[in-house]
């Protein structure tokens, strides 16, 4: 086992042992992000020249596979700061070098969604803008958010394409102000608040365009963000599933359900929900890990993955996490009772994995996107 794989398993020991904690923080304790910082959990797709491990992505997705069978937040968490660490390979060399690469255990966090205003000011840009999902936002030191540029009008400026890019600013903790309302039903550890910003002044290079192309030219970084943020997202939910499944058959085994002589595990409809949900999740997991090595075999070229390879993984990461959702569903309906109290895992998986089906990335219209290409359709949607 390399040190690596050790390293998560350690955390995925602890993480589990302190879900509860976890829960009832709403938010990563400061102690085990701090592990995970140093165990490279954070660092997974950061270069190599800047501090990082650069992993093939099939480690990433089986990482956070680990990380969220343990605990779904800790898994979140790890899944939200990972993926943030990708621009490490795009941002100039001197900010990668700063952020990152000086400070390997970092934590950067961060939103896509354009919900934030940039207007130049001199050498710098003026930043006003509030951001919901902040997950892993009170355990980061750098956290980004995606913001439209805005002309001497206020209109956004026209991009490469002719519409507005999406650019991602980077915020120090200290200048960011987060708000205490993460009050939900499930993955509750993430910490998820709104963060926001007032007239923060940003350098006019402490930032990067969505859908540029990165400055590190390696195989991982020709995959496109969002597909791995896709496929992370996914993994956090096949290990939600896996989670269910076993808990599922530890409680088959000893419970005898009121007005019944035989054990769970004997019920023909139980038999059949474990079998389908098991073959379901390793055909998923499958499926995933398949589109990650088609890809990469195109990565390895030098060259940029095309629009089938991109549908590919998104298609792959959204059917893995209903996949997931499905195996949950079965496991927690079949366990009775005994799955709606507190101190049952089933309960958890539940909540925990319908909150990931409410990620847009992996949401279910991105299936008409994927069927519009295989159908030789243009996508009408972002890969």
């Amino acid at each position: 086992m390399s040190t690596f794989a050790a390293a998560v398993t350690a955390i995925a020991v602890e993480a589990r042992e302190r879900s509860d904690e976890i829960e009832a923080k709403r938010s990563l304790p400061e102690d085990l992000g701090q592990r995970m910082a140093s165990g490279g959990v954070f660092r997974m797709l950061v270069p190599q020249c800047h501090a990082g491990l650069e992993v093939h992505p099939s480690t990433f997705a089986r990482a956070l596979a680990e990380l969220g069978y343990a605990d779904g937040a800790t898994g979140w968490c790890a899944m939200v700061g990972s993926t943030t660490g990708l621009l490490a390979a795009s941002l100039p060399e001197h900010w990668s070098q700063m952020i990152y690469g000086e400070h390997p255990d970092t934590i950067t966090c961060g939103v896509t969604a354009p919900l934030g205003k940039a207007v130049a000011a001199g050498e710098h840009w003026r930043v006003n803008g509030r951001w919901p999902f902040g997950s892993a936002s009170r355990n980061a030191e750098w956290i980004c958010g995606g913001c439209l540029v805005l002309d001497d009008e206020g209109k956004p400026v026209a991009g490469r394409h002719g519409v507005p890019d999406i650019t991602l600013m980077y915020f120090h903790r200290d200048e960011i102000r987060i708000h205490d309302n993460w009050h939900v039903s499930g993955l509750q550890g993430t910490g998820s608040s709104d963060f926001e910003v007032c007239d923060v002044l940003v350098p006019r290079d402490r930032c990067v365009t969505m859908g540029s192309r990165p400055r590190v030219a390696k195989p991982l970084y020709q995959f496109p963000t969002l597909g791995l943020l896709a496929i992370g997202v996914a993994s956090v939910a096949l290990g939600i599933g896996r989670r269910a499944v076993d808990e599922l058959v530890d409680l088959a085994g000893g419970k005898v359900p009121t007005g019944s002589r035989r054990r769970l595990a004997d019920r023909a409809t139980v038999q059949a929900d474990v079998g389908r949900a098991d073959a379901a999740l390793k055909a998923a997991d499958a499926f995933i890990h398949a589109a990650i090595d088609r890809a990469w075999a195109v990565a390895e070229t030098g060259a940029g993955l095309g629009t089938e390879h991109k549908a590919e993984l998104r298609a792959a990461a959204a059917h893995a996490t209903w996949a997931a959702v499905d195996a949950v569903d079965r496991a927690y309906h079949a366990g009775g009772g005994s799955a709606i109290y507190r101190e049952s895992a089933l309960q958890r998986c539940f909540r925990d994995v319908h909150v990931a089906t409410q990620h847009i990335m992996v949401a279910q219209p991105i299936f008409e996107v994927t069927g519009r290409i295989r159908l030789g359709l243009e996508p009408g949607g972002p890969l």
